[in-house]
């Protein structure tokens, strides 16, 4: 604009001088235009607003050890009934947010520790776990229950039972039946959730009685329970699965086949393809000698075909965990000096030189005995 206000001399308009320079008169003006210094409105104060003293009081009276955990609306109650007025519910609400106190103000119990379980079963027998899953009917909002045990070894289905509710006693009976069925001996534990039927006292002095003891999930973590929930995933995506049954009659004539299939035909993907009952009853190792005598009369026809060598049968696990205890390790200084005279010339020379037992130990083995819950 120096330039225009530099061309506005006498001889030269201020017209003329913008059309040259094509700035317009409008954008000198407001340019060259001197500029008032900015107002400052100052607001009137709030005839709603508390006083700092105010202020101070609501905090002394929360904070005192009558109302130190009573929520605002109760301290106002009551407040009130003693002719005493600090301020509106909300207002209380709101001094109480700005000190970070406007959430739960009353002790609370600290949450029970539950311990993760951990059960091993080397035979059959030894754990066995169990759950109710729910069956859709025809009815909306009506469904049938399927209790289910399962012995954790080989997965062999020991007890079922299909009733129209979630019952105590009708649990103890599947069990007392189960048991008496497969002649169980004292020291069966017993792995479930949490359900009102799993925690009853019925079904406690069942399994007292019967010299077994009761392990259960930690609450929310279907983990725990994983090997009951498993089958309940097979069973309800059959490809013949009806999603809805129209009676308990229906269901029954449904469940009968499927448990006789899983127990005696389904080839486990976890049992080395052996199915549960074979595992359960101990027919393994006959049925592990046809399938290696097979593999090797194949292999002396063809062993071309096998260029990993001669092939195994595979055998199901020794050992079946709940949440396995993992193996302490011991980890050894950078300084480790080796176990002969001779220098190691790397790294994995000296970790070669280190005894097992050193860098190992054997893992913990759970008992089968109840877990805390």
């Amino acid at each position: 604009m120096d330039l225009v206000e530099d061309l506005a001399e006498p001889k030269v308009s201020v017209v003329a001088a913008c059309a040259a320079l094509g700035v317009s008169r409008a954008t000198l003006y407001r340019a060259t235009a001197p500029t008032a210094p900015p107002t400052v409105r100052k607001r009137a104060p709030n005839p709603r607003r508390l006083s700092d003293d105010e202020r101070q009081a609501i905090v002394d009276v929360m904070h005192s050890p009558e109302f130190v955990d009573q929520p605002p609306m109760e301290v106002f109650a009551k407040l009130l009934s003693r002719g005493v007025y600090l301020a509106s519910i909300r207002t209380i609400y709101r001094v109480l947010a700005e000190l970070g106190e406007s959430k739960e103000r009353r002790n609370q119990r600290l949450p029970h520790p539950h311990v993760k379980p951990s059960l091993t079963a080397t035979a059959p027998n030894q754990v066995w776990t169990w759950d109710i899953t729910k069956l859709a009917t025809l009815e909306r909002g009506v469904f049938l229950h399927a209790y289910v045990i399962i012995d954790l070894f080989s997965r062999y289905v020991v007890g079922w039972m299909l009733a129209a509710k979630e019952c105590k006693h009708l649990a103890a009976q599947l069990f007392a039946e189960a048991v008496a069925r497969h002649g169980v001996e004292p020291g069966l534990t017993v792995h479930s959730d949490r359900g009102s039927a799993m925690k009853s006292d019925t079904l406690a002095q069942l399994l007292a009685t019967l010299g077994a003891s009761q392990s259960f999930s930690r609450p929310h973590v279907s983990d725990d329970n994983a090997f009951s929930e498993a089958p309940f995933k097979t069973l309800k995506y059959q490809p013949d699965y009806p999603g809805r049954f129209a009676s308990e009659l229906h269901a029954r004539g449904w469940l009968e086949p499927f448990f006789v299939w899983h127990n005696d035909d389904h080839q486990h993907s976890a049992l080395a393809l052996f199915t549960p009952a074979e595992v359960f009853f101990g027919r393994v190792a006959a049925v592990h000698r046809v399938r290696q005598d097979t593999l090797d009369a194949q292999y002396a026809l063809h062993p071309g075909r096998f260029p990993n060598g001669p092939p195994r049968a595979a055998l199901p696990p020794a050992e079946v965990h709940i949440n396995p205890l993992e193996a302490l390790t011991v980890s050894l200084p950078v300084n480790a000096q080796p176990l002969d005279d001779t220098p190691p010339r790397n790294k994995h020379q000296m970790a070669s030189r280190v005894p097992t037992s050193a860098l190992t130990q054997e893992p913990l083995r759970p008992s089968t005995a109840a877990l805390p819950s």
